[in-house]
């Protein structure tokens, strides 16, 4: 368990099952907030689709799309997620708990898992705008300019081990 210093607890670890959907809630109403702007009507449908495909939900039973996600009282602050092995896939923490830590720890925790457990050597990303600073403060460099598809803007950013 980490403890902040405006003394609030939360716990992270990987997701279970049933901490699915709240999660996507979370990550949903937060992407709306703080990145929804950022994008084309186009880019937050596919974002949504993207979200709420069965097929993602699918894997994450499989293992195949690891989740972690911090928690406060049994409730989800925060969630970050890996595909293809080494690629970071969403990274959100609810509004409430924004600069208090949660999205460094656990990114800190994916790292550590990549490069201790998986044997990778380097983590990936797709930045949105309103990420870009944010990752660059946790040692992730920019692999080429922002780009933009199917509505959604994109910074390729990379972290060796």
């Amino acid at each position: 368990m980490d403890i902040r210093p405006t003394g609030t607890f939360y716990e992270i670890r990987w997701a279970h099952e049933n901490e699915w959907s709240p999660t996507m809630r979370m990550i949903w109403k937060t992407f709306l907030k703080y990145e929804g702007n950022d994008y084309t009507q186009e880019g937050i449908r596919n974002f949504f689709d993207f979200i709420t495909d069965d097929g993602l939900y699918e894997s994450f039973l499989k293992g195949e799309y690891q989740m972690m996600v911090a928690l406060v009282g049994g409730e989800v602050i925060g969630a970050g997620s890996i595909r293809s092995r080494n690629h970071l896939s969403l990274l959100f923490v609810d509004e409430r708990f924004h600069r208090m830590g949660v999205g460094s720890a656990i990114l800190g925790r994916l790292c550590d898992y990549l490069k201790t457990e998986a044997g990778e050597r380097r983590m990936s990303l797709q930045a949105s705008p309103y990420a870009v600073d944010f990752y660059r403060k946790q040692g992730f460099r920019q692999m080429k300019p922002e780009m933009e598809y199917s509505g959604i803007r994109v910074t390729a950013m990379e972290k060796s081990f």
